[in-house]
């Protein structure tokens, strides 16, 4: 889309084109047209070209005087988001990025979920893009290279369970190589001849056969020089909390209000195990709503179903009551993700033009057929509506107030994981949770997150776990301690747990901006009903709080006073 904006908002829409310019696999999540044939060079060339434009930009909107309140606030996002990638950028660590949830190695393979397969002309695109992997691969492996001669490897966990992703997607784990079954969706499509066929198998081939290769020398050359230890360390993990939160936290007060909210709902929690079995512990009632046939489904086309159902009828319910949905909003996809990848539920946005709705993923276990709702039901809230798709598909609808910068790529985990959150709380409200054995799942969805505050500050600074706790007091967070904790404190599925685990220490800082973001958004809108008195409409606070699109927490604490 041309921009006709002036100033601020100019530039923001110029560095979105050109971004996804150096960055095609970025444009292709974005909805950006012209950039799928190609995949974002991950060599140290390709993050310093990036690093340069948003150089470039950054100086360029810091000299820009705002024509207006929408720029002013355009002008705040952008200085603090592209800001801090600069500062990640200088301290290497876009260079080292290697984890199992969100760095290039998954980078590459995801972004085929996201590309449309309908006619022959769409599937030469993803023979060319396909043709590309074994070149992006290298490049990545230049970078994580050129990292760890600077000193900089991600821990041994880290790049051990990456292989092992890398090795799922080979075929080397059981399963089908995920590129081969990729392509069979090619066959019957009207167009798609026998040359076209042919070179999608070929170009499917040879990206197989470079992520064996990106496995082995993970295994082989990287795993040799990592480091055991999994804590990052104070300086770098407050660089990446300020990234995921937008915000400058104090690390230990959060760390005891995680402490205290976890006590909290423990305590809510309990009652409400007591009120589905009398006496029976947190495991026992979750053990007696697995085996309730009320709450169970059997096969993953049948659980997708059950996903699609329950989110349509959110949509339907909330739409022109609690919120105003536009039409092109009431279009959400329910998938089952390609295994390989960590285990839980995320969202993707839609295009601009929404021809590509929103979709909301769940990866699964491959051999996974049996599926509890109850735990379940307050997932599909958080990433359906009113969760991510109400809010990211909001923001993606205001092209008369933000900019594209604003509207497709300005992401913070604080703001959007706590909005998330915060939406399955107000479904509580709303009565959609008041069946025992779904709002146990709620419960226990927050109780993970507030766990999520205490353990990743904790293991990451190897912080002493409090007196009073009832959990090895007063020794040191490590890895292991970790894990026994989720495992024995919350009822969250225990393959779940160990997949995240290992995603906390290969992400510091991410996990506590659920909780952290939901402390915040909770606080606004206790402070504007207090100011509005009986004047004050939750559907209106909500309506103008997500037209404002995402910012870093401590941005929205500033814009949401003024509401």
């Amino acid at each position: 889309m041309a921009s006709t904006r002036t100033g601020v908002h100019q530039i923001s829409d110029r560095y979105v084109a050109e971004h996804a310019a150096l960055n095609p696999n970025a444009a292709t999540y974005l909805g950006i047209l012209g950039h799928d044939e190609e995949l974002t060079d991950f060599s140290p060339d390709g993050h310093a070209a990036r690093a340069e434009l948003a150089e470039r930009a950054l100086r360029e909107v810091e000299a820009a005087e705002p024509a207006d309140d929408s720029e002013r606030n355009a002008k705040a996002v952008f200085l603090e988001r592209i800001g801090l990638e600069l500062e990640i950028h200088e301290a290497g660590l876009d260079e080292s990025a290697l984890n199992v949830i969100a760095s290039p190695v998954q980078d590459v393979r995801q972004v085929f979920d996201l590309m449309p397969t309908g006619t022959a002309e769409e599937w030469a695109v993803i023979a060319k893009r396909l043709a590309k992997v074994p070149a992006a691969l290298r490049g990545l492996r230049e970078s994580l290279g050129s990292a760890a001669d600077a000193g900089r490897v991600a821990a041994v966990r880290q790049v051990n369970r990456v292989a092992e992703q890398c090795e799922t997607w080979a075929g080397q784990r059981g399963g089908r190589p995920f590129f081969a079954t990729l392509i069979e969706a090619a066959d019957g499509v009207h167009g798609v001849d026998r040359a076209l066929r042919a070179d999608l198998e070929a170009a499917a081939e040879s990206a197989t056969e470079a992520y064996a290769d990106l496995a082995r020398y993970l295994r082989t050359d990287l795993a040799p020089r990592a480091p055991k230890k999994d804590a990052v360390g104070a300086d770098v993990y407050r660089l990446w909390s300020r990234y995921f939160t937008g915000a400058r936290l104090d690390l230990p007060e959060a760390y005891e209000w995680g402490w205290a909210e976890f006590a909290r709902i423990e305590a809510e929690m309990k009652q409400v195990a007591g009120r589905i079995r009398s006496g029976a512990t947190l495991a026992e009632a979750a053990a007696a709503l697995d085996a309730d046939p009320r709450y169970q489904v059997h096969g993953q086309d049948a659980f997708q179903a059950w996903m699609q159902q329950l989110s349509d009828k959110a949509l339907v319910d909330l739409r022109g009551v609690h919120f105003d949905i536009p039409d092109q909003l009431m279009k959400l996809e329910c998938r089952i993700a390609p295994p390989g990848g960590g285990v839980g539920a995320y969202y993707t946005g839609p295009t601009e033009d929404f021809t590509r709705p929103g979709r909301m993923w769940w990866s699964v276990p491959a051999d996974k057929e049996e599926f509890s709702t109850w735990r379940e039901v307050t997932t599909v809230y958080h990433e359906g509506v009113p969760g991510h798709h109400l809010q990211v598909a909001t923001a993606v609808y205001q092209s008369a107030e933000l900019n594209q910068f604003q509207r497709l790529m300005c992401w913070v985990s604080g703001h959007g994981e706590g909005w998330a959150l915060y939406a399955e709380r107000l479904m509580r409200e709303l009565g959609y949770l008041d069946d025992d054995g779904d709002l146990l799942g709620m419960l226990d969805a927050h109780l993970f997150r507030a766990a999520r505050v205490v353990v990743d500050i904790g293991m990451h600074l190897e912080l002493p776990i409090p007196a009073g706790t009832g959990f090895h007091e007063g020794e040191r967070w490590t890895p292991e301690l970790g894990l026994e904790f989720m495992l024995t404190r919350t009822i969250t599925d225990p393959a779940h747990v160990r997949d995240e685990i290992d995603r906390y220490l290969g992400w510091p800082g991410q996990a506590p901006s659920y909780k952290i973001g939901e402390r915040l958004w909770l606080a606004a809108r206790e402070d504007a009903a207090r100011r509005g008195g009986d004047a004050f409409d939750l559907k209106t606070f909500h309506g103008q709080a997500l037209r404002m699109g995402a910012m870093g927490l401590d941005t929205l604490r500033d814009r949401l006073a003024d509401l």
